[in-house]
């Protein structure tokens, strides 16, 4: 591949790299219009028993070898599901990473538990296992490891962990659609495990999520309480426990199942691409991209993730870099900020009814602020391209850095 020359910028008048828009998301085919509307003329639209949903969460259970599968109206409420029906309760500790969406946290709170944030590792960027052991008190039930951009988090590290401590572990796998460890798919080789189907997602129906689960009596509450605390061999009007109606409806289960007809060969794709990107944009000073453990046997790379050392370009910052990257014809974008900054999470720890000690303001975790501070994201519509668009971005990158170079 051709070495960038130095030349202007395009965010300063020069020529773009890329003028050619880049693969849209959601790739949809007249079979998936079909898959919705054979659940319209059936008649059949009940949500949550009908044939679609089972159907799906025997596919989705199967692609990730667990043995039961909870289809839900969206991934935050999976985890909620999750949570409950492993036994988290009113003020036990759940361990869990700030480099994540709200919804891992907020998920935790919603159950009446406290989040107790630990740092990130700086090659992987998910939750670090020996920081989450340290941050283990006598009020921990649990902890949730994100599979942060689709990449598996160290699953041997935390199942080994939640056994010595005798914790659940729970795996936040919004991100991770297809994803392995070790061979084994993602999501149930914890306690439970949960996805999400919202639009931006590698299988998506607008909406949806789903538990999965090996654990025979984690399934048996997570559907109860999906299902209005309902059970599976009880009456309509049999509620053994208080809950909500959580269900998938018959549309989404129907869209899920026509779209996971293309999962595993578009998760390829997005596997040789990113590898290829990955290789290329680690030979470029101040680029590091998202380290790979050599245990996932698949990255699911919802998000190409890279870090960016602004003193090898110059002194440009990162969002000065993000801005020049965008004119050059490759939309990205910096990505999270740590969790216990988020406004949603300033509380008065003098009436608040959590324990004292969590006080998120005055947190602080230096690899996941670094972290915060240096990401480049790149969304998983990007790896559908080519070769040569992958390329493209290497260029882009490559004629940022000479031109910033004295």
């Amino acid at each position: 591949m051709a070495t960038a020359t130095r030349e202007r910028l395009a965010i300063h008048g020069g020529d773009p790299v890329r003028r050619r828009p880049w693969p849209t998301w959601p790739v949809w085919e007249t079979d998936d219009a079909q898959a919705v509307a054979d659940v319209i003329s059936s008649g059949q639209w009940f949500s949550g028993s009908g044939a679609k949903n089972r159907e799906f969460a025997e596919f989705y259970a199967g692609l990730h070898d667990a043995r039961f599968a909870v289809p839900c109206c969206n991934g935050t409420q999976a985890l909620e599901l999750a949570l409950r029906a492993a036994g988290v309760q009113a003020g036990d500790e759940v361990i869990t990473s700030p480099y994540t969406f709200i919804a891992t946290a907020s998920a935790i709170v919603q159950v009446n538990a406290v989040p107790i944030f630990a740092d990130v590792e700086p090659g992987s960027l998910n939750l670090d296992p020996v920081a989450a052991e340290a941050a283990i008190t006598e009020r921990t039930r649990a902890i949730v490891a994100v599979h942060v951009a689709g990449c598996p988090a160290n699953l041997d590290a935390f199942t080994l962990l939640a056994e010595r401590r005798g914790l659940v572990l729970i795996e936040d796998a919004a991100q991770a659609h297809a994803a392995q460890w070790n061979g084994r798919g993602v999501g149930a080789i914890g306690r439970a495990g949960t996805f999400s189907f919202q639009a931006s997602k590698n299988l998506n129906a607008g909406e949806g999520g789903i538990v999965l689960t090996n654990d025979p009596e984690t399934y048996e509450r997570a559907w109860s309480l999906a299902n209005c605390g309902r059970v599976r061999d009880g009456g309509w009007y049999e509620h053994r426990m208080l809950s909500g109606n959580y269900r998938l409806t018959e549309f989404q289960a129907a869209l899920l199942l026509s779209q996971g007809k293309r999962l595993l060969e578009q998760t390829a794709r997005r596997n040789d691409n990113a590898l290829y990107l990955a290789s290329q944009l680690a030979a470029v000073p101040g680029v590091r991209p998202q380290a790979r453990d050599p245990r996932i046997t698949r990255h699911a790379y919802h998000l190409f993730i890279f870090r960016y050392d602004s003193r090898e370009f110059g002194g440009l910052t990162r969002d000065e870099f993000l801005n020049a990257l965008r004119a050059e014809g490759v939309p990205c974008s910096p990505g999270y900020s740590p969790l216990y900054r988020s406004p949603a999470f300033k509380i008065d720890t003098g009436t608040h009814p959590f324990p004292a000690h969590v006080d998120y303001a005055s947190l602080h975790l230096p690899e996941v602020e670094q972290a915060c501070a240096e990401a480049v994201w790149l969304t998983q519509n990007t790896l559908l391209g080519y070769r040569r668009d992958m390329d493209e971005i290497v260029t882009a990158v490559r004629k940022i850095h000479s031109a910033m170079q004295q």
